[in-house]
């Protein structure tokens, strides 16, 4: 499999590559893999459609892929206006602060802005003061200006439902071990299987549904008419990185020499970024089948993957130099 390379909505893994930079981590694709992100898919509330898995948030899997990466940071959130703007102001001093979820809609450096509530998002804080935030935004604005008032209105990020306070950072980043990426892609495989089995233990919205289950019901909504907002959160967000996740999984799986795995995460990367053209024109029927010629396919990766870890790592996979470490 080609993999793809260019453009795409990556925040939470460009963040962490560059605020963890002179740790020398992998590349994006992989950070991505570490999340969890590419296994699963859920439609939060039976009417939104993400392609990562049921319970999932960019949260949980920036936490998974830090410990994956043998990293630790410090993490904070809450407090007052004030307080997060001071807190901001003394972590940036020291280095780079990843800063997120903040509301996409309320950067105002972004053409279109204000317009709040959409899009949830992550960008990376260089230096800040009470008058003015220097920021890295991985969707394509390195030294992004904003006032420090206007920053804080995104941050505070009163429009995105995950998470249990506003003003999340991550800074201070240190390597605690060293782990090559081969061996953290590895150790990744029990948490992929436990997002494509389903977990129980997270909370979701009322009439969530996840896995085969939830793309049979969004084809469902599919042919009973797609309403604009979300026929456009599938075309400028939802197919391109699912498609996107899974293409890089499939990378990361054939790193690891699991051909079968990564056959299907790569089958299931083609299918899902076939639909942006019958998304985009409207052919609802054919954007119907093509979702359910998906849904199969995440009960067969997990599966896959559970033989594969049962038969252990082959040693092909065991780490050596190379390109990843």
């Amino acid at each position: 499999m080609l993999p793809y390379t260019g453009s795409g909505p990556y925040c939470y893994a460009n963040s962490l590559a560059m605020a963890a930079g002179d740790q020398l981590l992998p590349p994006p694709g992989v950070i991505e893999t570490l999340t969890g992100s590419p296994f699963g898919f859920q439609l939060i509330g039976g009417t939104m459609p993400l392609f990562d898995p049921y319970g999932w948030d960019p949260e949980r899997g920036l936490d998974a892929a830090v410990d994956l990466l043998g990293l630790r940071c410090t993490r904070t959130a809450g407090g007052s206006r004030a307080a997060a703007s001071a807190r901001l102001q003394r972590a940036a001093a020291r280095g780079p602060v990843l800063a997120g979820p903040v509301d996409m809609g309320l950067l105002l450096y972004r053409p279109g802005t204000p317009a709040p509530g959409s899009g949830d998002h992550y960008v990376v804080v260089l230096a800040a003061d009470d008058d003015v935030v220097l920021l890295h935004d991985p969707e394509g604005h390195p030294y992004a200006t904003l006032r420090t008032s206007a920053f804080l209105d995104a941050w505070r990020a009163d429009a995105v439902d995950y998470g249990e306070a506003p003003f999340v950072m991550r800074s201070e980043f240190v390597r605690e071990r060293e782990v090559a990426a081969r061996d953290a892609l590895w150790q990744a495989l029990p948490g992929a299987i436990a997002w494509l089995s389903g977990r129980t233990d997270l909370p979701v919205p009322a009439g969530t549904l996840g896995g085969a289950d939830g793309v049979g019901a969004f084809a469902d909504l599919v042919e009973h008419g797609l309403d604009p907002g979300t026929r456009d959160l599938l075309g400028s967000f939802a197919i391109r990185v699912g498609a996107r996740r899974l293409s890089d999984a499939c990378v990361c799986l054939e790193l690891l020499h699991l051909p079968g795995p990564a056959a299907i995460a790569g089958e299931l990367s083609r299918r899902l970024g076939a639909l942006q053209e019958p998304l985009v024109t409207q052919d609802d029927k054919v954007l119907a089948a093509g979702l359910r010629s998906i849904a199969p396919g995440y009960g067969q990766l997990c599966d896959a993957l559970r033989q594969a870890v049962k038969a252990g790592r082959p040693r092909m996979a065991s780490s050596h130099p190379g390109p990843l470490g």
